[in-house]
């Protein structure tokens, strides 16, 4: 029986340092790696994806909210697929919107209100679970879900710490 994942946690104190995150996540995470992202309304779920694509080198101001067109793709260095569940009726209507062949490429994809879908994830995914702290502060809870992400969340760990230094430095 393999032993429960290790969650990363991060609180962010700010909206910079949630960009930070987001940054690190589309510039070091592996190649078709999903990325299931779970908060409230106001959580910071599209700001982190915003983050993610500029850190895939998407220029800034690129990355939207997909809440009304579902699916946006963002090219910059490595592709961004985001996509949102909200809207959705249940996980049938969000198979009719192809994930499979998203989750199979080489992109990295990033599924908000991924708790709405999650028996369409794939097995491996990141799980990133945001809850708000204040006006601009939120706490990241970070889970490799299956064992093809473990080595990524060890050196996403290591990041984390980097990150909370240089927060300390500023």
């Amino acid at each position: 029986m393999s032993e429960a994942p290790p969650t990363i946690v991060f609180d962010a104190p700010s909206e910079s340092a949630t960009a930070s995150l987001g940054r690190v996540l589309g510039s070091d995470l592996p190649p078709g790696t999903t990325v299931a992202l779970i908060g409230t309304l106001g959580a910071g779920k599209t700001r982190l994806v915003q983050a993610a694509a500029e850190g895939a080198g998407v220029p800034p101001g690129t990355a939207l909210s997909p809440t009304f067109v579902l699916i946006q793709h963002y090219q910059g260095v490595r592709t961004i697929h985001h996509i949102d569940a909200y809207r959705l009726r249940d996980e049938d209507e969000f198979q009719e919107l192809g994930p499979e062949e998203l989750f199979e490429s080489d992109g990295l994809t990033f599924v908000e209100w991924a708790d709405r879908v999650e028996v369409c994830l794939p097995s491996d995914h990141l799980r990133v679970e945001i809850d708000v702290l204040g006006k601009s502060a939120r706490r990241f809870r970070i889970t490799a879900v299956g064992d093809r992400l473990r080595d990524a969340a060890s050196r996403l760990a290591r990041a984390v710490v980097a990150i909370r230094s240089d927060l300390g430095n500023e």
